[in-house]
């Protein structure tokens, strides 16, 4: 059976902002169910003009675009509460895929009903509107990372994002998070090679500063970690809008 917006698993997490009854009852109404998918599914695809919108409720995916030659190159990686097909709301296709890495399960909400949202709750597109923000801040950071930072630093700031964002999410679990990632991947997203990536997480690991093997991300020393990242260590959460 498909969750009740109120009774949304995600809603409770302190990654996100509170919502007012309002706000529940539109999101009720936007929803048109949910659906799952297996590992390897296109939720949405390049090119493509897509119906729907989604938020995931659980599991994880990799957002990518395809190059001329057929390289693949990764833009970031999807987690539970990230809102997915605006680009093609907006633009009418998307300019990259999103697929899902694990099992995942999504809100589905019909793209017909997006100018409801801006026309009727503007508290709600104010929260899009946020959401791609922040996105285009988080592809100016990664610029600046990819630019000016050694492949330590940058897989560093990479696994504390991550992490934190886990916590929030309440995913930590024995001291891991769930990374169901290939170092391929990282490389990509990183813009490595998969033989550097490898050296550079080995590093890492024999320093006792962190240690991704098995699909799972273990901190080992956070301070030493945030120094090598240039960020602090006790960095403020900052709340977003779930959609």
């Amino acid at each position: 059976m498909a969750t009740d917006c109120r009774n949304c698993p995600l809603r409770p997490r302190p990654l996100f902002d509170p919502m007012s009854e309002r706000e529940v009852a539109f999101m009720r109404s936007f929803k048109t169910g949910e659906l799952e998918v297996e590992p390897g599914a296109q939720l949405m695809m390049e090119g493509a003009n897509a119906p729907h919108l989604y938020t995931v409720l659980d599991g994880q995916g990799l957002r990518y675009k395809t190059l001329e030659g057929g390289e693949r190159q990764v833009i970031n990686f999807v987690l539970p509460g990230d809102f997915i097909g605006l680009q093609a709301g907006v633009m009418q296709q998307m300019h990259h895929t999103v697929e899902a890495t694990t099992k995942m399960r999504l809100c589905v909400f019909n793209r017909s009903g997006l100018w409801r949202l801006f026309r009727d709750h503007p508290e709600r597109a104010y929260d899009l509107t946020w959401l791609a923000a922040v996105e285009e801040r988080f592809l100016g950071e990664s610029l600046a990372m990819l630019g000016q930072m050694s492949a330590e630093e940058r897989i560093a700031r990479a696994f504390l994002r991550l992490w934190d964002r886990a916590e929030a999410l309440g995913l930590l679990a024995e001291g891991a998070m769930p990374l169901p990632y290939r170092q391929q991947d990282l490389a990509d997203a990183l813009g490595l090679s998969l033989v550097h990536t490898n050296k550079t997480l080995k590093k890492l690991r024999e320093r006792g500063l962190a240690d991704w093997r098995d699909g799972r991300l273990r901190i080992l020393d956070e301070a030493a970690l945030c120094a090598l990242a240039g960020v602090e260590r006790d960095r403020p959460l900052v709340q977003r809008p779930l959609i």
